[in-house]
């Protein structure tokens, strides 16, 4: 039995550790393993561009807490009275229907929606108070799908009031049926305008900033000469390139001052070259 015993230190011995350590390492390696196994599911990101968690016991995704939130319309949440007028940049993308939401797999979303009566939609187009807005930005909101587009020109449609008006990179592409009475300043860069006749009606308008868009020629500018426009940006459209794009620009717009940035220099008062054959050079 002595000699039993002394072996058995002697091999302990031997390899280097103790009994207390190899019972450290034991535990120590099985909670690395615990460790391991909690951090190896790693998140994930779902069709609707959010992350989400996985559990680690069935695999299965679930939601964020935040999730039946993302789609919600600041006046969907309830026991608040702020008006549309008083937010400088409101979300006003709505989200996608029901069965775009189970096709999606995200039907958990629905638990807030609710059937709206008539009383309370008459209540929410008070409190969108849209009509009474003076500065507003509806600037990246993401209108990827048709009824986003119908519902952000029913919006349009009731600025009678609005002065200060930003719509940058909204893929929009014709506003013309839209009227703006009282609007001064207007940007609608990064947008797939091809026309000035896309643009709404803006009998007010002073500054007017269009850069980034697809205009290819002037055609259709001579609609705003009646108006007081100031200040004019197209800078990055295929117009620009234009033979004489300065003099054009400011012979159709007699009131405007400046152009993509630049004021009126005395070389742009000169009447473009309106001659029907193009300029050739003669070769010696």
């Amino acid at each position: 039995m002595l000699q039993k015993g002394k072996s058995l230190r002697r091999s302990t011995r031997s390899s280097g550790l103790t009994t207390s350590n190899q019972k450290f390492c034991t535990s120590y390696s099985t909670c690395c393993s615990i460790l391991s196994d909690v951090h190896t599911v790693p998140p994930v990101l779902s069709p609707s561009r959010g992350f989400i968690r996985q559990s680690c016991d069935s695999g299965l995704s679930s939601p964020l807490p935040s999730d039946p939130f993302k789609y919600l319309s600041w006046y969907d949440v309830e026991e608040h009275d702020v008006l549309g007028n008083q937010l400088h940049c409101p979300r006003v993308r709505e989200g996608p229907s029901e069965e775009e939401l189970f096709f999606r797999g995200e039907e958990h979303t629905l638990k807030k929606r609710k059937q709206v009566t008539d009383t309370e939609k008459w209540q929410k187009k008070l409190q969108e108070n849209w009509e009474n807005c003076a500065e507003l930005n509806l600037s990246f909101q993401d209108l990827g799908d048709l009824y986003q587009v119908e519902n952000f020109r029913r919006i349009l449609q009731r600025l009678i009031r609005v002065e200060k008006l930003w719509l940058v990179d909204n893929s929009l592409t014709d506003l013309s049926a839209i009227r703006l009475p009282r609007c001064r300043e207007l940007n609608v860069n990064k947008n797939y305008f091809t026309s000035f006749r896309q643009l709404p009606k803006l009998p007010q308008i002073q500054h007017l900033s269009l850069a980034e868009n697809n205009i290819m020629t002037l055609s259709g500018i001579s609609d705003l000469r009646h108006t007081p426009l100031e200040s004019l940006i197209l800078k990055r459209n295929p117009c620009e390139f234009q033979e004489s794009y300065r003099q054009h620009v400011f012979s159709s717009l007699p009131n405007l001052k400046i152009l993509d940035g630049v004021p009126k220099l005395p070389e742009d008062c000169s009447p473009p070259d309106t001659s029907f054959f193009p300029r050739m050079c003669t070769v010696l």
